[in-house]
């Protein structure tokens, strides 16, 4: 991992899109004058703020003498282009104190600046992190960032295996720093990537191969290296060799509710000068930030369907409720195989066969851990969480909104005491995490059977609290559905979707009553967007697996229709 570089100044130039330049490539270009900066740094964000934003960047070096040159460059691009598009502004540290929770909290997302080794190993600034990112803040990465809370001198011997796996790389395998390649875009739509037309690009730096934790089933890719067009088509069979030959190089990911971005370049100075990667950088920053919406989905899961929905903002997911004779894992693991990218939770669930014990907010640590590791080796995400009284106390309420955070997940489904709400929606601001008031019939849920219901027990509160709305439930009390959305609109959170025959007994999507079809165009039109279209199926337990994959494909095929129509 040479710091220097010995390319010609004029090859620079040609790389960077530059007619001229005041210093040579491998030059630490952190004393550029204003003038300089203005000439290539993005002219305007590509989303407006959703409010003020924060990024930390942190860019220290152990074992590693003081880091690699083009750290200083990237701390002043960073900073100047938050400052001059009014995106975010900067604020830089190698302190590891700043990891304190009470600090971490104040700032959207962290940038690690090409850090190398074992940045600190105080437990709990590492769970401050950890905790900080599926808590839904922003990670954002370069290079040496693959290697981050590594032991360096140890031949990079691993200290954090469940940093690895939430950064989705490890390793630091390379060529010649001075590498010449190019780049193949395989997602030219993805809202990072606007700033290349679609269009491969070339590039010239020390590229890190993916190794370790990666995997298409983790990371969306964005793009990487062309091997025929970068001349690669005979490697050397060396450290850096992979046999799949698939050597991304930049992706985005989440880990709970937390986003995350990575480039496995970022090795020379030249690379925070180039016009076009600031803009792509910038990008990236708003998406870890939370301000650009993009897609996450693991490439392995994405399919026409997947798509389809990425357009409409749909997500579809299993409602554990539909397996909850089976654990939890068994439910991750059938969701998984009907290529679902997300799922439920239930309080009333066991979690594995290893683990007997509830998904409920007693797990330790060490257990959601267990959890967190599941969903990731399947690619999935929990959305939502049926929990039925959420405690009205300060102390046991807070408990439930912890585990949501360590968990990632982005809606509670409950039916608390109406008293409870007030501090129910506090926490609910705090944490970021809604609360979905759930339905059964009127005489089990007397305050939140129908809309007018619902609508009258959230009028006081923020647009946290709403509806969890269990259409099964409603199709029974003879509640007209478009009608019900018309009404709740926006209060809806999230959707327990059901389809019933005569009887009143669930049937596969689109083979009942419901008129579905109808009622996700119903949706759409209103501008709907649930946390989850949770697939609901509540008859033969134990034997209902293909009855969710017909319903699942339902969406799918109405999903890819109206996306066809969305121009």
């Amino acid at each position: 991992m040479s710091v220097t570089c010995d390319l010609s100044r004029r090859a620079a130039m040609r790389l960077l899109g530059l007619a001229a330049a005041t210093a040579p490539f491998g030059a630490a270009w952190a004393d550029m004058g204003d003038d300089d900066w203005a000439k290539i740094l993005p002219a305007q964000a590509p989303a407006k703020p959703k409010k003020p934003r924060r990024l930390l960047i942190f860019g220290r070096n152990v074992d590693y003498g003081n880091g690699h040159s083009s750290i200083p460059v990237a701390n002043q691009a960073f900073t100047r282009m938050g400052k001059k598009t009014g995106a975010f502004e900067t604020v830089i540290s190698n302190d590891p104190q700043i990891f304190q929770p009470a600090t971490l909290k104040t700032f959207d997302a962290v940038f690690m600046n090409n850090t190398v080794g074992n940045l600190f190993t105080d437990p709990l600034l590492r769970k401050s992190l950890l905790e900080f990112v599926t808590g839904g803040g922003g990670l954002m990465g370069v290079h040496g960032t693959s290697v981050a809370f590594t032991r360096w001198a140890e031949h990079g011997k691993e200290d954090w295996p469940e940093f690895a796996i939430l950064f989705g790389m490890r390793g630091a395998y390379h060529r010649a720093n001075t590498e010449q390649v190019v780049m193949k875009l395989e997602e030219p739509g993805h809202p990072i990537l606007t700033c290349f037309n679609g269009k491969e690009f070339p590039l010239q730096d020390e590229f890190f191969r993916p190794k370790g934790t990666y995997s298409r089933l983790r990371d969306r890719v964005l793009f990487g290296l062309d091997l025929e067009k970068s001349q690669l088509q005979n490697e050397p069979r060396d450290g850096a060799f992979r046999e799949d030959r698939d050597y991304a190089m930049a992706w985005v990911r989440q880990y709970g509710r937390g986003r995350i971005f990575y480039t496995a370049f970022g090795h020379h100075p030249a690379i925070f000068r180039n016009p076009k990667l600031l803009e792509m950088y910038l990008a990236a920053t708003q998406f870890v930030l939370g301000d650009l919406d993009a897609p996450t989905i693991p490439s392995a899961k994405v399919t026409p369907a997947i798509r389809a929905q990425e357009k409409l903002g749909w997500k579809l997911g299993v409602e554990a409720y539909t397996f909850h004779k089976n654990t939890f894992f068994e439910t991750i693991d059938k969701a998984h195989a009907m290529g679902l990218a997300y799922v439920g939770g239930l309080s009333f669930q066991k979690v594995s066969a290893e683990n007997p014990k509830n998904l409920t907010p007693d797990l330790s640590d060490e257990e959601l851990q267990a959890v967190r590791l599941k969903l990731d080796a399947a690619g999935m995400r929990i959305l939502t969480y049926y929990y039925q009284t959420i405690p009205g106390d300060e102390t046991g309420c807070r408990k439930v909104f912890e585990f949501g955070r360590k968990l990632g997940i982005t809606c509670f489904m409950s039916e608390p005491a109406l008293e409870s709400l007030p501090l129910i929606d506090r926490m609910a601001q705090e944490y970021g995490i809604k609360v979905g008031l759930h339905n059964h019939g009127p005489k089990q849920s007397p305050n939140t059977w129908s809309p007018e219901k619902i609508l009258e027990v959230c009028r006081p509160y923020s647009s946290m609290i709403g509806a969890a709305a269990d259409l099964g439930y409603w199709t029974r009390a003879g509640i007209d559905l478009e009608k019900a959305l018309t009404l709740l609109k926006q209060r809806i959170i999230t959707l327990q979707v059901h389809d019933l025959d005569a009887a009143g007994k669930d049937v596969p999507w689109g083979t009942g009553r419901c008129q579905l079809e109808a009622f996700f165009r119903k949706v759409r039109a209103l501008g709907i967007q649930p946390e989850m279209f949770g697939l609901e199926y509540s008859e033969n337990f134990g034997a209902n697996d293909e009855a969710v994959k017909t319903s699942a494909a339902f969406f799918n095929q109405v999903s890819l229709k109206m996306a066809e129509e969305v121009k």
